[in-house]
């Protein structure tokens, strides 16, 4: 069972990744001062994530003595990970929805942003519930736990509304750091983990792949309605 939800948190985690990097690869915005492609930009990004990544994986195995409750070693390493990386890809989605504010259709184009996000939360909190409710987390903890991975949102829209032109160069480069993080640790810890409890890479890519699918559609089909 621990292998399902390893394999559907990571296909959730590889959409949510796909349509950040996307979205930040697609960043076409008439105020953006910023010499530099985009798509370069966004490409900056997922590479310091990817070491961001390494980083706080190095610097966990450093500290391997401590745990939270039951949880150590590996486990916890991987539930701290996770929970890091959907923090801060909230700080990228709340630049976006202030950046979104301050344009030249701001009140229309920021209401479609937020709401598109806000829907978006679901199934990114969903991914982080079938990783931490199988390391036996309460109910409460869990709940609690989805619920701050978001908050980075309102928080970062502000300052970003307010400074609108200092923000929006280096939104693509948020959009690239938060979809490589993610990446990584759906790949190389969710993946990886599943197929060592397997062995079996066709059911655990069968998997993955259906949820990645997904959520793929449902991202498309509640964007389509709003």
């Amino acid at each position: 069972m621990m292998l399902h939800f390893l394999a559907i948190a990571a296909g959730m985690m590889m959409a949510a990744s796909y349509s950040l990097v996307t979205e930040g690869c697609g960043f076409d915005e008439p105020n953006d001062t910023s010499e530099i492609s985009s798509t370069m930009r966004t490409l900056i990004g997922a590479i310091l994530g990817l070491f961001f990544i390494l980083g706080t994986k190095r610097f966990l195995e450093d500290h391997d003595e401590y745990h939270i409750g039951d949880l150590a070693g590996a486990d916890l390493r991987k539930v701290l990970i996770i929970i890091v990386v959907m923090t801060l890809h909230s700080f990228s989605e709340g630049v976006g929805i202030g950046v979104s504010f301050g344009g030249e259709h701001g009140k229309e184009l920021g209401v479609f942003i937020s709401a598109s996000l806000a829907i978006h939360n679901v199934p990114e909190g969903l991914a982080v519930a079938v990783v931490l409710l199988p390391q036996k987390f309460s109910l409460l903890t869990t709940t609690l736990s989805c619920i701050m991975t978001s908050i980075p949102q309102p928080i970062m829209a502000v300052p970003a509304f307010m400074f609108v032109h200092y923000f929006i160069p280096i939104l693509p480069v948020g959009l690239g750091f938060a979809g490589g993080a993610m990446a990584w640790v759906a790949i190389f810890e969710l993946l990886a983990e599943a197929f060592e409890d397997t062995k079996s890479i066709a059911l655990v890519g069968f998997i993955s792949s259906i949820s990645l699918l997904s959520m793929l559609f449902l991202q498309s089909s509640l964007d389509d309605h709003i």
